[in-house]
């Protein structure tokens, strides 16, 4: 059953993203990067079955975060890749300080929701600083190595090249930066060596996946059915 919904979901944030882009143009980008990194960042905090592996959610809207950047290199240059990355910087950060302190309030007695919100969002800042770190060094290597193969292999029948020689070592850089940051002391080793293996394993699926979808975001661009402009 996870691993049927683990594909709708998959399918969903494709989806989800092109039409973004398709309606919003580069604007729809932008605005999907804290919309993956914020629910990533909840979704991150259950832990799942996935082909026999112990796993955490968010992999999946995390990783399309990737796409989008990639896209916006491909479509539009590096400078737009760095400005959606400080853009996913702000909004996680207002995110965890807002409801931090949303959290602090001294709930009304007919309250129900306080305590689901702390068990959710009081390991936040840890998972946010682990998430900060590994978005900053994953991300701007992505970019940089997108535009190095880019450079070496131009052209659109090497999309798949650079989509994927960029992402398969920038997802691993992230992968093992936020679930040492995120998890050391919180799983036994052998649970945060699983789910460190399921988190790229899944991650490089997602990379796979999203080749097509590169190729139909370069497409819609050439043939001048993309805004260009916010």
């Amino acid at each position: 059953m996870n691993e049927l919904l683990w594909f709708v979901l998959l399918l969903l944030n494709f989806v989800a993203i092109m039409l973004a882009f398709r309606i919003y143009g580069k604007l729809g980008l932008y605005l999907w990067i804290p919309v993956s990194v914020i629910i990533a960042n909840i979704q991150v905090t259950k832990t799942v079955n996935l082909f026999g592996l112990e796993a955490t959610l968010g992999n999946i809207v995390y990783a399309t975060g990737f796409l989008a950047t990639d896209i916006l290199s491909e479509c539009f240059g590096e400078k737009d890749s760095r400005k959606a990355i400080g853009i996913g910087f702000f909004s996680l950060i207002c995110f965890t300080i807002f409801m931090q302190i949303a959290i602090a309030f001294v709930p009304a007695e007919s309250d129900f929701a306080q305590s689901s919100l702390s068990t959710i969002f009081s390991i936040m800042p840890r998972i946010t600083i682990a998430s900060l770190i590994a978005y900053f060094f994953s991300n701007n290597h992505d970019i940089w190595a997108y535009e190095f193969w880019k450079k070496r292999f131009p052209g659109n029948n090497k999309i798949w090249l650079r989509n994927n020689a960029s992402t398969f070592i920038s997802q691993l850089i992230d992968s093992i930066l936020f679930t040492f940051i995120a998890f050391y002391g919180v799983f036994p080793m052998d649970v945060l060596l699983q789910i460190l293996a399921s988190t790229y394993i899944l991650k490089w699926v997602v990379a796979v996946f999203d080749t097509p979808f590169m190729y139909l975001a370069k497409k819609w661009f050439d043939e001048g059915k993309i805004k260009t402009t916010i």
